[in-house]
């Protein structure tokens, strides 16, 4: 097990390479220029002054010096000072992240558990009248995108039922409560979880019929076991291992809903951040969030790695 770790943590190292080098090419072509998006008209500017800020922000230099500067500071555990206000992008975003990480975590929980659950009775009931009514709202779910099912929550649980708010982490004006933070997360975590929990369900539903037939489910019950038990201990494990490749595939996509539903529901993430950043062509704030984010994505595929071993015996690394 550590000599399997030890490689795909040595494998990781030229993808990162590769997604720093992505990353710094894309942020430096975006359109507009980072001195000029600072500018405002009470504070007039001449070319002078325009020339000394680049200079400043070393941004007068060659492509391939500012990418070895940042690649040092990356080194040295530094992601560089945001162009806006010069602070340390480490510490904007991890001001930013645990809110992501809790929308997030909440949204794929909840995801998992509503769409392995639904899947199962789904698979258990196959061809009547719960199948069918599952599976069409399975495929009414995968085609609702998270932006719509997002605006769609908002009107009708914020501004026609006023039973949620429609924004940001906690109510203006009041301490921090964690049931009033809560209820503000509800409607953005609902949003991303729609989506998935339908595509939970799909995978478990087919992977429980899969293994609903083996040998294995059939001697169990010859040996008179309860219903319940040969469905949870001996099918729903099984039928998991599907489940667990979705589950690492569904974290690069939800980092991405997550930036358009923070953005809908003022959620103070990294993903507002992002488009903040985006917007003042913060070129730090837009590298470091996505290296961050490629980091996140490859640590949790490891860990859902590992956890194929866990799910079944006959995965071994070593």
């Amino acid at each position: 097990m550590l000599s399997y770790l030890l490689r795909k943590l040595l494998l990781s190292i030229p993808v990162l390479f590769g997604v720093t080098v992505i990353v710094f090419a894309i942020a430096h072509a975006m359109p507009g220029d980072a001195v000029l998006a600072m500018i405002t008209a009470e504070a007039p500017s001449s070319e002078a002054l325009i020339a000394m800020r680049r200079g400043e922000l070393g941004l007068d230099q060659p492509l391939y010096i500012q990418y070895l500067n940042w690649i040092g500071q990356i080194l040295h555990g530094n992601l560089g000072r945001s162009f806006v206000n010069g602070r340390s992008v480490g510490e904007i975003i991890g001001e930013r992240l645990p809110m992501t990480l809790e929308l997030m975590g909440v949204a794929l929980l909840v995801a998992f558990l509503v769409g392995t659950t639904l899947g199962v009775i789904s698979a258990l009931r196959q061809y009547r009248l719960t199948d069918y009514s599952l599976t069409l709202g399975g495929f009414v779910g995968v085609s609702i995108p998270d932006f719509f099912m997002g605006l769609l929550l908002v009107y009708v649980f914020a501004l026609e039922l006023r039973w949620l708010p429609s924004s940001g982490i906690s109510t203006a004006g009041d301490s921090f409560s964690l049931v009033d933070n809560l209820r503000h997360l509800i409607l953005p975590a609902a949003a991303l979880a729609l989506f998935r929990a339908a595509i939970f369900m799909r995978y478990a539903r087919a992977g429980m019929l899969e293994v609903l037939n083996k040998d294995y489910m059939r001697t169990a019950k010859a040996k008179g076991l309860r219903p319940s038990t040969i469905t949870l201990r001996h099918g729903l494990r099984n039928a998991l291992i599907p489940l667990v490749t979705v589950f690492g595939l569904a974290l690069p996509t939800l980092f991405g809903g997550s930036v358009v539903i923070e953005t809908i529901f003022q959620w103070p993430g990294i993903g507002l951040m992002f488009i903040d950043a985006v917007v003042n062509r913060d070129s730090p704030v837009i590298m470091g969030y996505v290296l961050i984010t490629a980091i996140i994505v490859m640590l949790a595929n490891l860990a859902i790695d590992l956890a194929y071993s866990v799910l079944d015996p006959r995965v071994s690394y070593d």
